[in-house]
């Protein structure tokens, strides 16, 4: 299964071009699933797309089961404290609801019976956060709930007859296993290797710069670009002025991007997904390596390099943390580990080049091996 992610700058009419990425696909012989909020009036309810399974988000509906279910598990809790319950019908949905809610179906799409799972994504840079987001709650659950302390579950009775209530830590480490695990299948859809993203975006100054920090975020998160599409492109050679000097000012932003460009053409109207002519989910591409260079014999340094195309100076920080590395471009930030080697290293330097980040380690003797 393959699943592509459509975003773009908002207003950009990704939800247009996700429908049709899933009708295209269809057409072509593909079992299609298509996953996102409210598509209708752009050509995507169900009627307009034959051959694709619309599956749209409810994050209301999602957090008020999750809510009350959660209640439920925390009765004991809650009855101590003399808490009251809350009925389904007070609940209102958070803000985060609508990502957990897409997570959610990207974790069920995994066993699904289709070729192709097209997810129209919410607005970039927004978009590059959701998806960064499995990894980075696993993380926390990590550092606040580490696995190895449940081996001391079996004093958990004795502190609770010491303490004379009952101690809360068997069904919160429960509940963390079970949140890892609903993560961790949402990140495998995220990272597989035949995921990628499509982004859509109206050739404007203004989208040219979001267009350029969502590829540097996506870079930064590993993730691969199917391809970049201008939509609502004006046609050359008109006769009104003012269409003319549009058309050009389009296609000078356009000559800017550094990605190939497929051309959207401009309906004069509201586009509906069977009227919009768009390129078929391209072939996946290999994984990208973040490889590191030993070059310890002519420079006495390892050379970490990290692809970031979109990337500025300006924009980039690096901060080491034990073992980890505090990667930030623009408004997106991610920790990593640090390779074996390096974790031996302290930090001397970094530069970008090329739209490659290059971060250069220098043996640190108390813990490098000596040469005898």
């Amino acid at each position: 299964m393959r699943t592509l992610f459509v975003t773009g700058p908002g207003g950009s009419g990704t939800t247009a071009v996700a429908s049709a990425t899933a009708l295209r696909a269809a057409r072509d012989g593909a079992r299609v699933r298509l996953i996102g909020g409210d598509t209708r009036g752009t050509g995507g309810a169900e009627d307009d797309l034959p051959g694709v399974t619309v599956t749209r988000l409810t994050p209301a509906d999602d957090f008020r089961a999750d809510l009350l279910a959660l209640q439920e598990r925390a009765a004991t809790g809650l009855d101590l404290l003399g808490a009251s319950r809350l009925d389904g019908d007070e609940l209102t949905p958070l803000p985060g609801a609508g990502e957990l809610a897409l997570l959610r179906a990207l974790r069920d799409s995994a066993d699904g019976p289709h070729d192709l799972v097209v997810v129209d994504l919410p607005a970039a840079p927004r978009a590059v956060s959701l998806l960064a987001l499995p990894e980075q709650l696993r993380r926390y659950l990590r550092r606040l709930l580490p696995a190895e302390r449940q081996a001391a579950r079996a004093l958990r009775p004795v502190l609770g007859r010491l303490a004379g209530v009952p101690m809360p830590a068997e069904w919160l480490y429960e509940a963390a296993t079970r949140w890892d695990g609903e993560l961790a299948a949402a990140q495998a859809v995220i990272d597989a290797d035949d995921t990628s993203v499509r982004l859509v975006a109206e050739p404007t100054e203004a989208a040219a710069e979001i267009l350029r920090t969502t590829v540097a975020g996506l870079a930064l998160h590993g993730l691969r670009l199917d391809a970049v599409l201008a939509n609502r492109l004006l046609p050359d050679g008109s006769t009104d002025p003012w269409l003319a000097d549009a058309a050009a000012r389009q296609r000078k932003v356009i000559a800017g991007w550094q990605h190939e460009t497929y051309a959207i053409a401009h309906l004069g109207r509201d586009a509906r997904a069977a009227d919009l002519d768009v390129p078929p989910p391209a072939a996946p591409v290999p994984p990208v390596t973040w490889p590191v260079e030993d070059r310890l014999a002519d420079d006495g340094v390892l050379v970490w390099r990290i692809p970031l195309p979109g990337a500025v100076r300006e924009e980039l920080s690096l901060v080491r943390r034990g073992d980890e590395l505090v990667i930030g471009a623009g408004p997106f930030r991610r920790i990593v580990p640090l390779p074996s080697a390096p974790r031996r290293c302290t930090v001397a330097g970094a530069g970008l080049v090329d739209g490659e980040l290059c971060v250069r380690f220098a043996p640190d003797p108390d813990l490098w091996p000596q040469a005898r």
